[in-house]
């Protein structure tokens, strides 16, 4: 057996997974071109939450709804090493990130001018699924994004009426 801790093993697959991510993308842009490996991505995104929410779901014993709803997202965010707030609203609740470590990387890789265009994309199809497994009667809206140069991002997520 592995000497490290679990703590070690756990930032070792957080660093792989991040990583990966970002790797493939420019593998595909290599190959391709940016619009294909954003089409790509955003295929993908379609699906990671699915697998995401189930598996938070399952692990917190949640059923659905817009507790269970923010619930999750706080413990995917969380995981993933956001900063970030969360508030319930009259509607449902926002989540307002002031720090996104996705956005971050990008920085850090030179890629900062893709932000805006690959945010858009992915954070909407994100929200969106998460939003579809755990609270089908709620509306999702990203109202601002930092990688579209606003202060934090924030998230609206609203029951239907």
């Amino acid at each position: 057996m592995s000497k490290l801790t679990s703590k070690q093993v756990a930032d070792y697959y957080h660093r792989c997974y991040k990583a990966v991510d970002g790797l493939w993308f420019m593998k595909v842009e290599e190959r391709y071109d940016f619009d294909s490996a954003l089409d790509v991505d955003d295929a993908v995104w379609k699906v990671m939450p699915k697998i995401q929410a189930r598996m938070i779901k399952s692990f917190l014993g949640l059923e659905t709804g817009s507790d269970a709803l923010i619930e999750a997202l706080v413990a995917k965010l969380e995981l993933d090493g956001f900063t970030f707030t969360s508030q319930k609203t009259q509607k449902g609740f926002t989540i307002t990130v002031t720090d996104c470590p996705w956005q971050n990387l990008m920085i850090k890789s030179g890629r900062e001018h893709l932000c805006e265009l690959v945010g858009k994309t992915v954070c909407n199809t994100e929200y969106s699924v998460w939003v579809s497994e755990l609270a089908p009667d709620m509306k999702f809206e990203l109202k601002s994004q930092k990688c579209c140069k606003s202060k934090h991002c924030v998230l609206d997520f609203e029951q239907q009426q």
